[in-house]
Formats: structure tokens, C-alpha cells, sequence
């Protein structure tokens, strides 16, 4: 039995954001520690994946409850704190929704149903600042005047179901039993071959697919986001506010947008990556029509195979580790996707990162892990 107070469960350890929370709890400098680290994904552990990260890497399927019982009822009485880094990403959102709530539900039925009092007393839930967009721009949903940006955490919701919102209310719904706190972070920036959502990777394996076919490496956005401003968050940063938040008395049951504070257009974040991978910079063809980034991409599995086998890269598949799809849409918005990190400063977080560093530096990450060359 561990005799360590704080004991966390990192559910989605092997994402961007899973593996940067277990990296700020190893932090000599976070309060309430030692902690005593659960790492669960639903998959083995992967190669680049570094062990010093977590003390116990478990593997179940959150979805099946059985499965959830069995291999987290033993450590119900060790758990204290849960970090919620998991997403699934369906074709509707009904099936969002059925599939995240489950798996939710299952793990905090478990924790919660085996000791009295709870050993588990709080939870961190990521969510997204896209909470506040999504379809409002493209279905007219909702009141202009209520959601412009800059977005921050007072904004009620849009008026359609959505598998956050579930989230949210059932992390609510356990009352004085459990404390919780709500991460919602922008476009997140690490270094990870598990996230759904990673444009980084996205971009680096389009760019090393252009290099390798020595082809342009052309923005697939609009005007509008090519010269208007864009957030991101540091996934870094991202496990710091997670950490900050779960040891925080004054942070407890509350929301908060995570970004790292600033803001960048596209078209100058494009010059960087070009830099970055070594690709000659395209400027956005006005005249020429939005470039189809999706369908460009949609053949290109065996020249990525190539890059992998040429270079001795971790063995991964184009379409396991890229988002064309979410990085086109983000990049075709005709608004700025700008998100206030007032409330998390007046509350007392002060992270934040350069965007541009951001970039550089999580490039860098991905080359040490073998992801990209």
C-alpha cells in the first residue's frame, strides 16, 4: 500500500496533455507532494513514452465497466485526485456524448463506490475553449452579441447538445463529495502520437510529406485567419494549471480557459514553421481559391510509410497521428479564435509560454522522441 498522501490517477496519460500533467506533478516544486502517479490509457505503453513519467501505468477500456472495475476498485483506496485528459471522438455527437459520458461515469463510479468517506476528492476535467464556437459561426445558434471574442468562462452555453457540457454536469452533480475543477485549452501544442486533436504533428508530417515530394507547403486557411490573431496553449502549461488547480483551495469548483496568454496570426506562425522543417514559404494565394489541405492529404499514407522507414522513425500511420480535417475547419474561421485568461490570473495562475517558443520547442521534443525527422 502507498503511504504517500496524494495519489493521482492521469486518465489519457499518453496524450499531449495526459503526459504533461504527470510531468508537473513530478515538479519539485508542487505543493502537496510527493505524489504517487497512475498513468491509464487504453492502450500499451508506447516506445517514446518516458518512465520516469508515472510510477504505475495501468491499460483498461473506460468504456467497459467491468473492465473499469477490475483494474481500478484495488486502488480506490489510494486515489485522491483524478485527472481527466481522455476524449473520444465520434461521428455524431450523440455517440460523443454516449461514449464520454461512460467513460467518466465508470471511472468515478468505481473510485467513489468503494470507500467511505471517498479517498477521491477531487477532479480535473479538460474540456475545450471550442465550447464557446463549434457551430455558432456556421449554424446561427447563438446571440453574436453574447459569444464575439475574446471568449472566457461566464459565456452560457450554446443552445445544442454537447458532450462537454454532459461532462461538466456530472463532475457537478457528485456535490460536497468531490471538488473539480474544468481546464478548457485552445489548440494544444506537445509532443504525442495518442492525442485526436494534434496539429503540430498534423503539420509536421505534412510538411515532411512536402519536402519528400518536394511540393509547396501551402496554407489551407482563408484570409481572414491568415492575417487575424489565434491563441494555442503550451501543453505545459496546460499540465500546470491542471496541478495548480487540484492543489488549490480558491480554485476549487471553478472553470477556467487555459492559453498561453498571447496571441499569433498564422501568416507569421507559418514563416516560423517553414523555418522549423526546412520548407520554402508560400505566401497565401489570394486569387487562386481556398487549397484543400484534406484532399491533398488523402493519399498520401504510403509516402509517409516511406519517410517513417527511410529515416528510423517510431512506427506510426499517417492517419493514426494526423487531424487534417480540424486543423482545415480552424483555419477557415472568420473570426479571431482569442480566449481571456483573465479569471485564471485573478485567481492566482500566473503560466503562460511565447507561442512561437511553444512551437519551436515542441518541434524539437518530437525529433528527440524519433516521431518526425
Amino acid at each position: 500500500m502507498a503511504t504517500t498522501q496524494n495519489c493521482a490517477l492521469i486518465v489519457g496519460v499518453t496524450g499531449m496533455a495526459g503526459l504533461s500533467i504527470a510531468q508537473a506533478l513530478r515538479s519539485p516544486t508542487v505543493q502537496r507532494g510527493p505524489w504517487l502517479i497512475y498513468g491509464a490509457a487504453r492502450r500499451p505503453k508506447p516506445t517514446w513514452f518516458p518512465s520516469s513519467a508515472v510510477d504505475h501505468y495501468i491499460t483498461f477500456d473506460a468504456v467497459n465497466f467491468d473492465e473499469t472495475h477490475t483494474t481500478l476498485s484495488p486502488l480506490s483506496s489510494q486515489i485522491t485526485h483524478v485527472f481527466w485528459a481522455a476524449i473520444h471522438v465520434g461521428r455524431t455527437e450523440d455517440d460523443n456524448i454516449k461514449v464520454n459520458s461512460a467513460m467518466l461515469s465508470n471511472v468515478l463510479k468505481v473510485l467513489t463506490g468503494h470507500t467511505q468517506p471517498n479517498k477521491v476528492r477531487h477532479v480535473t476535467l479538460q474540456t475545450g475553449t471550442s465550447q464557446y464556437i463549434d457551430l455558432v459561426y456556421f449554424m446561427g445558434f447563438a446571440d453574436s452579441a453574447q459569444h464575439k471574442p475574446p471568449f472566457h468562462e461566464d459565456m452560457g452555453r450554446l443552445p445544442y447538445p454537447h458532450f462537454y457540457h454532459v461532462l461538466e454536469d456530472m463532475v457537478k452533480s457528485y456535490g460536497s463529495d468531490l471538488t473539480y475543477s474544468i481546464h478548457r485549452p485552445s489548440i494544444i501544442i506537445g509532443a504525442s502520437t495518442r492525442s485526436v486533436y494534434n496539429f503540430l504533428l498534423t503539420l509536421a508530417v505534412y510538411a515532411e510529406i512536402c519536402k519528400y515530394q518536394n511540393a509547396p507547403f501551402k496554407y489551407p486557411g482563408n484570409k481572414y485567419t491568415w492575417e487575424h490573431f489565434c491563441d494555442m496553449t503550451d501543453a505545459r502549461v496546460l499540465g500546470e494549471q491542471h496541478v495548480w488547480s487540484a492543489t488549490n483551495e480558491k480554485a476549487k469548483n471553478q472553470v477556467f480557459n487555459c492559453t498561453n496568454g498571447d496571441v499569433f496570426s498564422w501568416r507569421k506562425m507559418w514563416g516560423v514553421l517553414c523555418e522549423e522543417f526546412g520548407v520554402e514559404f508560400v505566401p497565401l494565394d489570394e486569387g487562386g481559391g481556398l487549397f484543400d489541405l484534406v484532399e491533398s492529404m488523402k493519399d498520401k499514407g504510403e509516402v509517409w510509410d516511406k519517410i517513417v522507414e527511410e529515416k528510423g522513425l517510431v512506427k506510426t500511420k499517417m492517419e493514426e497521428i494526423t487531424c487534417f480535417v480540424a486543423f482545415q475547419y480552424v483555419t477557415r474561421f472568420n473570426f479571431q479564435m482569442v480566449n481571456s485568461m483573465n479569471k485564471s490570473k485573478e485567481f492566482g495562475f500566473f503560466g503562460y509560454a511565447d507561442s512561437f517558443k511553444t512551437v519551436r520547442f515542441w518541434i524539437g521534443k518530437l525529433r528527440d522522441m524519433k516521431i518526425i525527422p
